[in-house]
């Protein structure tokens, strides 16, 4: 491959880059996270969120600078918790979503943390297949386990790390 070829993967899909958010991307966060809201996958957050939190997150960026595709990880005493998981249509199926939890994985080893829980309203296919298993919410951070919505539906994970 040539320098000026860029790296491809799965069919043809320009390569991304995986990078820490900055607050400046909080726009861009809560565009890439509308159509989870819209389908009931995410709870709604103004953009004020996306701002404060940045640091949170990870972002999933195209070549031309485009942001496909985010997860964020928030700490607490011992634990952290995983939320805003969103992979852009149009990349779901190649592999970024492993990726980013790959490096929220990392990030979370560089912190005094022992286990990683999160929640989902969807399968959570990929969490298991990545050592998540279901969890009591008891066992889950408090105060992130209380502002769970229980009219969501949402099943607890968490993985050791």
């Amino acid at each position: 491959m040539s320098p000026r070829t860029p790296a491809t993967r799965w069919h043809g899909v320009p390569e991304f880059s995986v990078r820490p958010a900055r607050r400046d991307d909080g726009p861009a966060l809560a565009a890439l996270s509308r159509p989870f809201v819209h389908a009931g996958a995410l709870r709604e957050r103004p953009v004020s969120v996306y701002l404060s939190q940045a640091t949170d997150f990870l972002v999933a960026q195209a070549p031309d600078g485009t942001l496909e595709g985010c997860l964020a990880l928030r700490e607490h005493p011992a634990a952290g918790v995983l939320y805003n998981f969103c992979v852009a249509a149009h990349r779901q199926g190649t592999g970024m979503g492993a990726r980013l939890l790959h490096a929220a994985f990392a990030r979370a080893r560089t912190r005094p943390l022992s286990t990683l829980f999160t929640a989902t309203t969807g399968s959570g296919r990929l969490f298991l297949r990545h050592g998540f298993l279901p969890a009591s919410p008891s066992l889950a951070p408090a105060g992130w386990a209380q502002s769970l919505d229980p009219a969501r539906g949402a099943r607890v994970l968490s993985r050791t790390l």
